[in-house]
């Protein structure tokens, strides 16, 4: 199913969405479902403006009156995409984000009481991530810090770290998941370095 993106600033809604999280994650505490849910929303609703900024240099409009979300009925999300390009560069696409994700981030910590500053982490490591999913590393690190500076919204700058050959987020973020009984991400940033380099070492082979 299709959902437009402005329904993130309906309180009504995003709660409603939430609130579904809790039969994938398990009934935990609404700011822990909240901030599950963003981490997996917000690397889809980054994803179309920051791929193509990799790939063509002209990025999609993030605005939320632009972008379309996908999601199955049990609440997970499959894709977004957005009907417009930006005719600036960086500036413009931080400015377009800043009203996005605010937004996004506002309307989520009110209904559920998560962390702002927590969530705007979690949308910084996205955007980390999706620029390195592009294939180009180069590009994707030399334009990380100047998006997430122009977005603003006291948002981390983004990390990277080399883990073998690959090159990794270095994670300011943490989902929460495993406060739903879950265990944590391989990357997850509350865990000892050495654990977690361990780990993403045998991820990734």
């Amino acid at each position: 199913m299709e959902a437009p993106a402005t329904l993130l600033a309906d309180a009504a809604w995003v709660s409603a969405r939430i609130g579904g999280a809790a039969k994938l994650y398990g009934c935990s505490r609404p700011e822990v479902l909240g901030t599950i849910w963003w981490y997996s929303l917000s690397s889809v609703l980054v994803a179309p403006s920051v791929e193509s900024l990799v790939r063509d240099g002209s990025p999609l409009d993030p605005s939320l009156d632009a972008v379309t979300i996908d999601l199955v009925p049990d609440g997970r999300f499959t894709g977004a995409r957005s009907s417009r390009v930006l005719s600036g560069g960086i500036a413009e696409l931080g400015e377009a984000f800043a009203a996005t994700l605010g937004t996004a981030i506002g309307t989520i910590s009110d209904v559920t009481g998560a962390n702002p500053r927590a969530l705007g982490a979690i949308a910084t490591d996205s955007i980390g991530n999706r620029l390195l999913w592009t294939g180009d590393t180069e590009r994707a690190i030399t334009l990380a810090a100047p998006l997430v500076a122009a977005i603003g919204l006291g948002m981390p700058e983004p990390r990277f770290s080399r883990i073998g050959r690959n090159t990794v987020v270095r994670r300011a973020s943490c989902c929460l998941i495993y406060e739903a009984g879950n265990p944590k991400c391989t990357s997850c940033p509350r865990q000892t370095p050495e654990e977690r380099d361990r780990r993403l070492r045998s991820a990734l082979g």
